[in-house]
């Protein structure tokens, strides 16, 4: 054997190798990162997770247009991590949480298990839903902050990662001012997932609150991160200052007349 022929083969194999090695690196990171993606979704192989939608306005049962939206996004975020999805309507997912990762979209009126799921686990929260038309319909209390709805130009929405103990698996909480609104949280989701598994560590949870801006213009497409809200969502409100009794003031007027 010449050398010539021994250099190329001494090549072609350094080239094999190296090639072996890389495609070895890339396909650790890549499983790597599947690994943790499944663990901040609460989705290991072959999982089910439940996609809880909710009614129409039209209520005729079936599902909104951006709803769907929302929807396609998180089936295809729950397929990415090797999981099954059970689409399951608001009214009949009579069931506890933390046995299996779920999705619950909507908000408090059009979902009543979005209103259980705030009133058990984000109790800082409060939703005008009152039905008559006026400048609070539908405005968000968060603590001590209000975010009122500019239909079309300023829309607000919750999107939260919630569980009730350290191994429970996690609510993804999607709650929205309009039905626009929930489909923007779950591309932001999608998008966003490895920067808050990063922020908020891969079983942390979290409430934040988004911005949809000029969604006539724009769609679901333009969303702004507004505020970690996750301490003033979790905490309770302040009960209200008990009232002075009646006799005591009665007393101190009768008092100041003498």
């Amino acid at each position: 054997m010449d050398d010539s022929l021994r250099d190329l083969i001494l090549v072609l194999a350094a080239a094999a190798l190296g090639a072996g090695i890389g495609w070895c690196v890339r396909t650790l990171l890549w499983r790597r990162k599947l690994r943790r993606r499944q663990r901040f979704l609460g989705l290991p192989d072959n999982s089910e997770c439940l996609l809880v939608v909710n009614r129409d306005a039209g209520g005729d049962g079936a599902v909104g247009r951006n709803d769907v939206f929302a929807l396609l996004e998180l089936s295809a975020l729950v397929k990415d991590c090797r999981s099954h999805v059970q689409v399951v309507s608001a009214d009949t997912a009579r069931q506890g949480f933390g046995e299996r990762t779920e999705f619950c979209v909507g908000g408090p009126v059009s979902n009543r298990r979005t209103a259980a799921h705030l009133q058990s686990l984000l109790p800082g929260v409060r939703i005008n839903t009152a039905s008559e038309p006026g400048p609070d319909r539908g405005c968000f209390t968060v603590g001590s902050e209000r975010y009122r709805l500019e239909s079309g130009v300023a829309e607000y929405v919750l999107l939260a990662r919630l569980t009730a103990g350290q191994d429970a698996r996690p609510v993804f909480l999607l709650c929205g001012q309009r039905s626009v609104t929930s489909q923007a949280a779950a591309r932001y989701l999608a998008r966003n997932q490895a920067r808050l598994a990063r922020k908020h560590g891969i079983n942390g949870n979290f409430c934040l609150l988004l911005k949809v801006a000029n969604s006539d213009a724009y769609g679901a497409d333009v969303v702004e991160l507004v505020a970690d809200v996750t301490r003033a969502a979790s905490d309770p409100p302040p009960a209200p200052a008990p009232a002075l009794p009646a006799a005591s003031s009665d007393k101190r007027g009768a008092h100041r007349a003498s």
